[in-house]
């Protein structure tokens, strides 16, 4: 087929064809180096060792079948393993030069933006997926609330789809992955303890109210325990869809800048 007809033919196609089209494109460029072996490895290697470990997450020693352990740390796993996925997705790019020949295809700048994030989101979802033998496991020692468990498992996943909007954003800004790694961890790290009490009581000191509890709104960390009790509220559907939504348009509108 030559080139003519081949760009007639992505011409031809829907936005939401296009975006499987930079989906499958990006989620395949996750396996052809080893680095996504790397990090599935160090995931599953890592959650193991929190959850099973005596002085961690202590299953054996707490008596109770349930993966509680399991997801406690996933927010701090993902606030150092979500940006080194992230990192590359604009930046890489930029480096190489191939943002150039992404924005000449007949593809939508909309289209690029949202087939990226769901390849490095697929990618997060597959090593999750991958854990779910330590579910199984628990209920071949016990009887967990299975119920609280999957909604558990949904709360890390759009967790994990927060960070790697925020991680899209930044490298959109920027060509150097250290940097846009760096910028990630910190900004991720922000969302995280914007809940947190000691941070609640350091603005309560000098900020109004509304200010407060428009921080503490922000926080990952305190909606994504919520979802983990098996509690899954319409309002941290929201939240976290909405997070993604506005960091995927601020990177369209940094990728959009950045071509001009």
């Amino acid at each position: 087929m030559s080139t003519a007809t081949s760009a007639a033919a992505s011409r031809n196609l829907n936005p939401l064809s296009r975006t499987l089209c930079v989906l499958k494109r990006e989620l395949a460029g996750y396996f052809v180096t080893p680095v996504a072996y790397v990090f599935i490895v160090i995931f599953l290697f890592v959650t193991g060792i929190f959850t099973w470990s005596k002085d961690l997450g202590g299953f054996f020693e707490r008596g109770q079948a349930d993966l509680g352990a399991f997801f406690y740390f996933h927010p701090w796993l993902y606030l150092f393993l979500i940006p080194a996925i992230s990192m590359r997705l604009w930046a890489e790019e930029r480096k190489q030069g191939t943002i150039e020949l992404l924005m000449t295809l007949p593809i939508p700048l909309p289209a690029a933006v949202l087939g990226k994030f769901l390849a490095a989101w697929a990618f997060a979802g597959i090593a999750l997926v991958m854990t779910f033998p330590m579910w199984m496991t628990v209920n071949y020692l016990g009887k967990p609330d299975n119920g609280v468990v999957l909604a558990a498992y949904v709360g890390s996943f759009l967790m994990a789809g927060g960070f790697l909007a925020v991680g899209s954003f930044v490298s959109a800004l920027t060509k150097n992955q250290v940097i846009a790694f760096v910028i990630t961890v910190v900004l991720c790290f922000g969302f995280l303890i914007s809940g947190y009490a000691p941070v609640m009581d350091l603005l309560s000191g000098w900020a109004p109210a509304a200010v407060v509890d428009a921080v503490a709104g922000f926080s990952f960390l305190t909606r994504f325990d919520s979802i983990s009790k098996g509690v899954i509220d319409l309002r941290d559907l929201v939240f976290f869809f909405s997070m993604i939504a506005l960091f995927l348009f601020a990177t369209a509108l940094v990728v959009e800048s950045k071509k001009a």
